[in-house]
C-alpha cells in the first residue's frame, strides 16, 4: 500500500515525456528540457522512482548540478518524496562532490585533507604577489584553462610559443607552489585534483563508479571537457548516466562549457535514449511565441518547440526610449505600477547582457524610491569586513596559511607597517618556514631585529590568543563563536569610520550565519564552514523582498513574474564583434526570454553614452528574429574565434589572435604570426 502511494506522489504531477524519461532508468538517458518544462520536477522524480520503485539504495545514487540553490531546491523535493533511509541520496554540485572526495583521498596525493578552498578573489591577490606587471585577470583566466585543460605548469610552458605565455606559465608554477605550500586549494582545483586523483589510481576509480551505481547530472549543457572526463571515469563500471539539459541555453562559452557535450552526448555514450520535454509550465503563450521564433534562427541545435499550458496572456511589449535616462525613467514608472496594484517586489527583475547598462537603470530607480538589489554586485563575502573574519578562521584553523595570515596580523592595528610585514615574511621564507611558524620559534632577540621591541611581544601575544582560540574551536565551534570578537575585538578596526555601524552589522550578521551553520551541523568543523562559504555563487543572492537587477548570465535557472530586459540594441544584444558567437548570443536572448511567466518588456533606446561618448544606436536584430517587427534580416558570417587562440594559416603557418574586428559581413582577425602582425579575414584560417 505504502508503495502505491509513493508512485502515485511520484506520477501523479508527470505529464507523459516527464514519466517516460522517469521509467527509463537502464543506459545513457538524455533528457532534453526545455526551459520551464519541469526539469527538476523530473530529476527529482526520478531519483525517487529508483529508490523506491527500482530499490536502488539512495547512497549508491549521484545527482550533480551546477548551483547551491538548485541542489538546495532538489534535496528538499526529493525528501519529500522518498521515504526516510540510512544513506539520504548525494545531491551536490560538480564542486561539492570534489570538495567531499578531496577530503577523503586528498592524502594520496601527499596532502593534509585540512585544505582551505580560496576564491576568486583570493586568487587574484595570490597573482598580483607573485607577479603584478602582467594583467591578473588574465593570468587568472589561463590558469584556469591550464587547470581544466589538465596541464602542469611544466605543460604550459612547453605549449607557450609567446614571451608572455612563458612568463604566464613561470606565475601558474610559482601560484601552485604557493597553494601546495599553504595547503590550499582553488575552485578548478576541487574538479582537476578529483580527476587527476581517479585516473591515477584505477582500484579507487573502480570503486567510487561501483558505489555511484547510478548517476544524474542537470544543467547538461553547462559542462565543459574536464567535466566530461570526470563523468566518464565515474561511469567506468557501468554507463547508468542520465543528462538533463537544454542546448538552447548553452550560454557559458566563454567560460570552457562545452555545447558539443549535449550535442554529441550519444557519441560519447552509446545506446543513448532521448526524451524531450517541451510542455512549459512558465510562461504565457506570447512569450513562448517570440522565444520560438527567435531561437529556430540557430542552426546548431537538436531543436524542439515549448509549448504554453497557462494559456494567452499580455503581448511582448516593447519600449523605445531616447536615451538611457528615459528608458530608466519608463522603466521605473511600469514598476512603481506593478507594485501599487499589490504584485510583490521579488517577482520583477531587470536584466541585461552588459554590466554596465545597469548604472542608469540604477539612478533611475533610486529617483523613484523603488528599492531593488544587484545581483553579481559585491558579494556579502567579498566585503572587507567579512573576508577579515574569514581570514581570522582561516588562520585559527591552518596556523600556516600565510596568505591570511598577513591580513589580520595588523588587524585591529598592532603597529605593523607594511615594510614590517614584508620584513617578516623575507625572514619567514629564508627559513623555509610559515609566518606563523617563524613568529612562534623566534625569540624575541630574533624578532627585534626586523621590529620593535613592543611590537615583537605584541606578536607573541597574538600568536598566543590564535593558539587559544584554536583549542576552542576543537573543542566546541559555538563556543568559539563569541571567543572570537572577545578575543581579538574585531569590532574596533571599524569604530568612528562613517560605515561603522553598516560594517559592524555585516559581522553581527556573519556570526548569526556561523551560529546558523553550527545549529544545523553541529559536528561540523570551522574549516568545513568556510568551504561552504567558498561554494557559493550569485544566484544564492536571489531572495527577500526587493526587485532584482542582474545580467542575462546570473538570471539562468530562476524565474519571475514580470521581466524587463535593456539594452536590445545592436552591439550590446546581440554583443557583435571581438570574438563573440552570434548564435550563442541568440540563447542569451532566448534564456532571458524565457526567464518571464506573465510578462516580457523588451526595451531599447536610440543613443547610450557608453565608453566615454553618446553613441547612436540599432535596434537589436532580435526583435526582427522574434517576429516582433518587420525589417531585413541581418545575415552575418559567424566567428567562433576569441583572442588568445591559437590558428593555422596556409601561408603564414601558425599564429595567435590577439584582436577581432569587422570587415563587412565577415570577422577579421588580428594576428601574431612569431612576431608579425597581420589582419586576416577569418574565413581564411582555422583553430588549433
Amino acid at each position: 500500500m505504502k508503495i502505491v502511494v509513493i508512485m502515485k506522489k511520484i506520477f501523479d504531477r508527470l505529464n507523459e515525456s516527464q514519466a517516460k524519461a522517469v521509467r527509463q532508468t537502464e543506459g545513457p538517458v538524455l533528457i532534453l528540457a526545455g526551459a520551464g518544462s519541469g526539469k527538476t520536477t523530473t530529476i527529482v522524480s526520478r531519483l525517487a522512482y529508483l529508490i523506491e520503485e527500482v530499490g536502488i539504495p539512495a547512497s549508491n545514487t549521484l545527482t550533480l548540478t551546477f548551483t547551491n540553490k538548485a541542489a538546495k531546491e532538489m534535496r528538499e523535493r526529493s525528501a519529500a518524496m522518498i521515504s526516510q533511509s540510512a544513506y539520504p541520496p548525494l545531491l551536490c554540485t560538480f564542486h561539492k562532490f570534489g570538495l567531499l572526495f578531496l577530503k577523503f583521498n586528498i592524502h594520496l596525493l601527499g596532502r593534509e585533507n585540512n585544505f582551505v578552498v580560496i576564491d576568486s578573489d583570493d586568487k587574484k591577490r595570490i597573482i598580483k604577489k607573485i607577479n603584478a606587471e602582467l594583467a591578473t585577470p588574465l593570468i587568472a583566466s589561463e590558469i584556469s584553462r591550464y587547470k581544466n585543460s589538465l596541464l602542469s605548469p611544466d605543460d604550459a610552458y612547453k605549449q607557450a610559443e609567446f614571451f608572455n605565455y612563458q612568463q604566464i606559465a613561470k606565475v601558474y608554477e610559482a601560484y601552485e607552489t604557493y597553494l601546495h605550500e599553504n595547503n590550499l586549494v582553488d575552485f578548478d582545483d576541487l574538479i582537476a585534483l578529483t580527476y587527476k586523483l581517479l585516473k591515477e589510481n584505477p582500484t579507487l576509480a573502480e570503486q567510487t563508479s561501483q558505489k555511484y551505481q547510478y548517476i544524474m547530472i542537470d544543467e547538461y549543457q553547462d559542462t565543459n571537457e574536464l567535466q566530461l572526463k570526470l563523468v566518464q571515469i565515474l561511469c567506468k563500471t557501468h554507463n547508468n548516466i542520465c543528462v538533463v539539459g537544454d542546448d538552447d541555453q548553452s550560454i557559458y562559452g566563454w567560460r570552457g562549457a562545452h555545447i558539443r557535450n549535449i550535442m554529441e552526448f550519444d557519441k560519447d555514450f552509446a545506446g543513448t535514449s532521448v526524451f524531450k520535454l517541451e510542455e512549459n509550465y512558465r510562461s504565457k503563450e506570447p512569450i513562448l511565441k517570440v522565444a520560438n521564433a527567435l531561437i529556430e534562427h540557430n542552426r546548431s541545435r537538436l531543436g524542439k518547440t515549448l509549448l504554453a499550458t497557462r494559456g494567452s496572456g499580455d503581448d511582448v511589449a516593447i519600449l523605445n526610449s531616447g536615451d538611457e535616462n528615459e528608458e530608466a525613467r519608463k522603466i521605473a514608472i511600469h514598476i512603481k505600477r506593478l507594485l501599487e496594484s499589490g504584485i510583490s517586489a521579488n517577482d520583477i527583475a531587470i536584466l541585461y547582457r552588459v554590466n554596465v547598462l545597469s548604472r542608469s537603470i540604477e539612478e533611475g530607480l533610486n529617483r523613484a524610491g523603488i528599492a531593488y538589489k544587484l545581483v553579481g554586485g559585491l558579494r556579502f563575502y567579498d566585503r572587507s569586513e567579512v573576508k577579515d573574519l574569514i581570514s581570522y578562521l582561516r588562520v585559527i584553523t591552518n596556523h600556516h596559511d600565510d596568505f591570511s595570515f598577513k591580513r589580520i596580523v595588523n588587524k585591529p592595528k598592532r603597529g605593523l607597517g607594511k615594510a614590517s610585514v614584508d620584513k617578516l615574511e623575507l625572514a619567514a621564507h629564508a627559513k623555509g618556514s610559515s609566518m606563523y611558524e617563524f613568529i612562534k620559534d623566534a625569540s624575541l632577540e630574533e624578532l627585534e631585529v626586523i621590529v620593535r621591541k613592543k611590537n615583537a611581544l605584541t606578536l607573541k601575544e597574538f600568536l598566543q590568543k590564535i593558539e587559544q582560540a584554536a583549542h576552542v574551536a576543537a573543542e566546541s565551534t559555538y563556543d568559539f563563536i563569541d571567543l572570537l570578537e572577545d578575543s581579538f575585538e574585531l569590532k574596533k578596526i571599524y569604530a568612528g569610520m562613517p560605515d561603522e555601524t553598516e560594517r559592524v552589522l555585516n559581522m553581527d550578521e556573519f556570526y548569526g550565519l556561523m551560529r546558523d551553520f553550527v545549529k544545523k551541523t553541529p559536528e561540523a568543523s570551522i574549516d568545513e564552514f568556510l568551504n561552504e562559504l567558498t561554494l557559493q555563487s550569485e544566484q544564492d543572492q536571489v531572495e527577500g523582498e526587493s526587485i532584482y537587477m542582474m545580467s542575462i548570465h546570473a538570471s539562468k535557472g530562476l524565474e519571475f513574474k514580470h521581466v524587463f530586459i535593456i539594452g536590445l540594441e545592436e552591439g550590446f544584444l546581440p554583443l557583435v564583434g571581438d570574438g563573440s558567437d552570434l548564435e550563442e548570443e541568440r540563447r542569451l536572448g532566448y534564456v532571458s526570454f524565457t526567464r518571464a511567466k506573465d510578462t516580457l518588456t523588451l526595451s531599447h533606446v536610440d543613443s547610450r553614452f557608453y565608453k566615454g561618448r553618446r553613441s547612436e544606436l540599432q535596434k537589436s536584430r532580435f526583435f526582427n528574429e522574434a517576429g516582433l517587427c518587420a525589417g531585413s534580416l541581418i545575415v552575418e558570417k559567424n566567428t567562433a574565434f576569441k583572442k588568445g587562440d591559437l590558428v593555422r594559416h596556409k601561408i603564414f603557418g601558425t599564429g595567435r589572435v590577439t584582436g577581432i574586428g569587422k570587415s563587412g559581413r565577415e570577422f577579421k582577425l588580428k594576428i601574431n604570426f612569431a612576431g608579425s602582425t597581420r589582419d586576416i579575414l577569418a574565413s581564411f584560417v582555422e583553430r588549433l
